[in-house]
């Protein structure tokens, strides 16, 4: 379902109760709220999501007729709803899903995610996710414009997932704004995936049950929320079925992170060939890896002189 479609399906529920779908939006971000503070997550981040719960549930304008006349930008105007939040209302309205909040019932499903974007069905996607190892729209979105999906997608189909994307994740549809600005250093991702599985190894953190490759229902993927400066970070080990199948369920993990500028993510692995042989990486990072890497081996002088003082 194309997203005028969603946004024109929802308005016309909206019209007959005109809170229904705030109260809906309001719902699910107060889930959020009640999850993150039962997983031990920042004080402030939990405040935020309740806040919004609250100013949600007041507001007498239809949220769906703000996203259909004004878009993200008028999401924005909203009293405590800043970048981060504003997206997430504007994919709860164009979808009807929050990938965040299944994330952290457990349930996340990229078929299922990936599937919901228009021009692309069950085998499409299973496709992207089998051969192109894409999880989230925000990997789509960038082997949209790569190149990487031209054998899979004809030029037509392609273009019109490019402007659904943009749509979808409140972009301007820019050349640059696809990639990710912002990102933070490979050593401050690098420190958080240490600290997650130092203390997933421990059993300090608390464990959800996945939904996926879970037959026995079992409470055992630890999640790690914390913080670096403004930045806040989630960190689960990958639950995919590539991870499954090559037994890297506790190697891969999964790092999330937002700075109030919207939620991106990155995977670290530890690096199986080539010159960084054993050490733990950011994928698709590599080139800034190996030059953190070289830095720790051959520290700077002042960092020398330090140490030897």
């Amino acid at each position: 379902m194309g997203s005028e479609e969603r946004v024109s399906c929802v308005q016309t529920d909206s019209m007959e109760n005109p809170k229904s779908f705030n109260s809906q939006v309001a719902e699910r971000f107060a889930e959020v709220a009640r999850i993150l503070e039962a997983q031990g997550a920042n004080v402030f981040r939990v405040g935020a999501y309740r806040r919004a719960a609250a100013m949600l549930r007041g507001l007498e304008r239809p949220i769906d007729e703000i996203v259909k006349r004004e878009g993200i930008e008028g999401l924005r105007e909203l009293p405590g709803i800043g970048e981060t939040l504003a997206r997430f209302i504007h994919e709860l309205v164009i979808t009807g899903r929050l990938p965040m909040l299944d994330r952290l019932r457990g349930e996340s499903d990229p078929i299922i995610l990936l599937r919901t974007v228009p021009g692309i069905g069950r085998v499409t996607a299973h496709r992207l996710y089998d051969e192109l190892g894409i999880e989230t729209l925000e990997e789509l979105e960038a082997a949209a414009h790569d190149g990487r999906l031209s054998d899979i997608l004809g030029e037509k189909r392609l273009a019109g997932i490019r402007d659904s994307l943009a749509t979808r994740l409140g972009r301007l549809r820019t050349q640059t704004l696809w990639r990710d600005i912002g990102q933070p250093s490979v050593a401050q991702i690098l420190d958080v995936d240490e600290e997650y599985r130092t203390r997933a190894a421990d059993d300090e953190l608390p464990k959800i049950t996945p939904r996926r490759f879970n037959p026995e229902d079992k409470q055992w993927l630890p999640v790690l929320h914390t913080n670096r400066g403004r930045r806040h970070y989630t960190a689960l080990f990958s639950n995919t079925a590539r991870a499954h199948q090559l037994n890297k369920t506790s190697d891969w993990v999964v790092i999330y992170y937002d700075r109030g500028d919207g939620e991106r993510q990155c995977t670290v692995i530890t690096a199986t060939y080539g010159p960084l042989t054993g050490n733990r990486i950011v994928r698709g990072r590599e080139a800034e890896c190996m030059d953190y890497y070289h830095h720790r081996s051959h520290p700077p002088s002042h960092v020398l002189t330090r140490q030897a003082a």
